[in-house]
């Protein structure tokens, strides 16, 4: 399986310091949903995995948080592409939890359900967070300098190996380029119980009650 991780804000859409916090917030960075695309063409299947910590801190609920990945779903599919399962983590920065970057464990999770080992996957962030957890899993760190991409070159230590790009649109160039199966087919998506349960993520990373993450993780559509 070809696989690409990517995060969520600052990568696919804008960032905001106040958190993206409804659909309206949430705008494409332009060329992301069409370099997805461009990937799924060439056989990748891609991957979301995000902190969401504005679910932990009130900010706003799961019914948000589900229509804000409807919005990037068909945003993406607009393009002609899919992103084939999100993982996130919903907790506060000081929940302790084992999910949230720079933690490695939404990686482990992905890794289990799809039965992929991570030595060498892309994973693509504009934090150091990001970049840490995929180094944490033997993934290949990309930092592109949209979001917060370009303090985080200035701020220095990045995991040894980070490559960095202007944005995703140009890192799906190099990838693309430099790829030695070239030209394979698209991979189709399997429809499998087991990535359904993977899209849902690890037990630690279900909100209480009513939160459950069920609705905005299923992404078996046409």
């Amino acid at each position: 399986m070809k696989l690409v991780i990517l995060d969520r804000d600052g990568v696919i859409n804008f960032d905001s310091a106040q958190f993206i916090k409804s659909p309206a917030e949430w705008k494409p960075i332009p060329g992301s949903p069409e370099a997805i695309a461009r990937l799924n063409q060439a056989g990748y299947r891609v991957v979301v995995a995000t902190n969401q910590s504005g679910v932990g801190r009130g900010l706003f609920d799961m019914d948000t948080l589900n229509a804000i990945h409807e919005k990037m779903h068909k945003t993406v599919q607009a393009a002609g592409g899919r992103i084939d399962a999100i993982f996130y983590c919903p907790h506060a920065a000081d929940s302790k939890c084992e999910c949230r970057k720079p933690k490695p464990g939404m990686f482990y999770r992905l890794a289990a359900c799809y039965n992929v080992e991570l030595t060498g996957v892309p994973a693509v962030g504009d934090s150091l967070r990001d970049l840490q957890a995929a180094a944490a899993v033997g993934a290949k760190p990309y930092l592109v300098l949209t979001g917060k991409g370009e303090k985080t070159r200035e701020d220095g230590d990045l995991p040894e190996g980070t490559e960095v790009f202007p944005d995703l649109a140009a890192l799906v160039d190099h990838l693309l380029a430099t790829a030695p199966d070239k030209g394979e087919k698209a991979e189709k998506p399997e429809k499998s119980d087991k990535a359904d349960k993977a899209e849902k993520g690890d037990k630690a990373d279900k909100p209480e009650k009513a939160e459950k993450p069920e609705k905005a993780e299923k992404t078996d559509k046409p």
